[in-house]
């Protein structure tokens, strides 16, 4: 028996991302990302953390709640690139942070905060 932990994995892309060299916006994104891992963690969870805490442990393609990571096609990191967007260099990319009980606001909200405001 494999034990599987849902979250509410939350794709990402601005208008910048999706046009031709796109990808070199999304690694900046994914950069400011990294910058701030508590503060979207706490948002990420309506228990400010608690809940992600059991389940963000590094294992069955969850990435460690303790570690920011990143990378094309990796179930275990925080954030994955897909494979097709690495490939056509402009797209979209998923944090797989977001618990399944999420606010998708407050996901948002820090989201764009961080990327798009830079706060």
């Amino acid at each position: 028996y494999q034990r599987r932990v849902r979250g509410c994995h939350t794709n990402i892309s601005t208008a910048a991302m999706r046009a031709d060299g796109g990808y070199d916006k999304i690694i900046d994104a994914i950069k400011l990302m990294e910058k701030k891992p508590l503060e979207h963690i706490y948002e990420y969870d309506p228990t400010g953390g608690i809940d992600n805490r059991r389940r963000l442990t590094g294992l069955h393609e969850t990435a460690s709640i303790d570690e920011f990571s990143w990378g094309v096609a990796h179930r275990g990191a925080s954030i994955r690139i897909p494979r097709q967007v690495d490939t056509d260099k402009k797209g979209y990319f998923e944090d797989r942070r977001p618990s399944s009980n999420a606010d998708p606001y407050s996901v948002t909200n820090r989201i764009v905060m961080t990327i798009c405001l830079g706060e």
